[in-house]
């Protein structure tokens, strides 16, 4: 859906927004920070800047960075690399250690049988050691999983789902299972994975947005069933441990 117009600002109308937090912010300032690469406002097809409110949002966070902090450029744009890929860095405040230390909560992965999130999207995107820090796995655990198809292994950052399954194999090896005993739930959920995609399939063929929202739909309501079924198979297969 496109944007209206007036949802974009002016570059006078972002510093008349700005001044009465930063009175020293310039136009000439503002211009510098889209070349140091901080923000990247659209343009109009006269080249004219269009700004969002985000992009309002990510100044006020450098300037506020700069004036309250005094954090060089380098590490305030580590830190909005690292909200861009739903984490939150340190603290501003804290001027030692890395900057992409915790998770935000916000953007956690969805709870696996919570079927309202089942289709969540999430812009989290962890780089391995992230990955392996926030799982607590190892690199050589994260590497089985990644050789038996749980994680896949060829992704540039690694995903909100990634995480959950991370954690969750996390939590089962303290039982002592492995990577190499988790194949079954691999197979199992590839079966089911096709089964609901033969469903989708002649939704998806037809033309039009209806059709894709309804094949969307489709999946989610599906996909909630089929891990209630799931749920249910296993505890009646372990009514005797009641």
């Amino acid at each position: 859906m496109s944007v209206p117009a007036r949802a974009y600002l002016s570059i006078g109308e972002v510093l008349t927004r700005l001044r009465s937090e930063f009175p020293d912010v310039t136009i000439s300032k503002i211009r510098f920070l889209e070349s140091e690469g901080l923000i990247e406002p659209q343009r109009t097809p006269s080249g004219y800047r269009k700004f969002s409110q985000a992009d309002v949002e990510r100044l006020r966070y450098v300037l506020s960075a700069q004036k309250e902090h005094y954090l060089p450029l380098r590490v305030i744009k580590e830190n909005l690399d690292a909200i861009d890929r739903g984490l939150q860095p340190v603290s501003v405040g804290n001027a030692g250690g890395p900057r992409l230390a915790t998770i935000d909560g916000e953007n956690a992965p969805h709870p696996a049988l919570a079927a309202t999130n089942f289709t969540a999207q999430s812009n989290l995107r962890l780089t391995r050691a992230e990955l392996l820090e926030a799982s607590q796995l190892s690199e050589d655990e994260l590497s089985e999983l990644e050789k038996y198809g749980l994680i896949d292994g060829n992704a540039k950052h690694y995903d909100a789902d990634a995480l959950l399954i991370a954690r969750t194999v996390k939590e089962l090896s303290a039982f002592g299972v492995e990577a190499r005993h988790l194949r079954a739930f691999k197979t199992a959920a590839d079966r089911e994975i096709g089964l609901i995609e033969q469903i989708a399939a002649p939704l998806l063929a037809q033309r039009g947005s209806e059709s894709a929202a309804r094949a969307q739909e489709v999946v989610r309501e599906f996909a909630t069933i089929s891990i209630k079924l799931h749920a249910a198979l296993v505890a009646s297969g372990l009514h005797q441990y009641r």
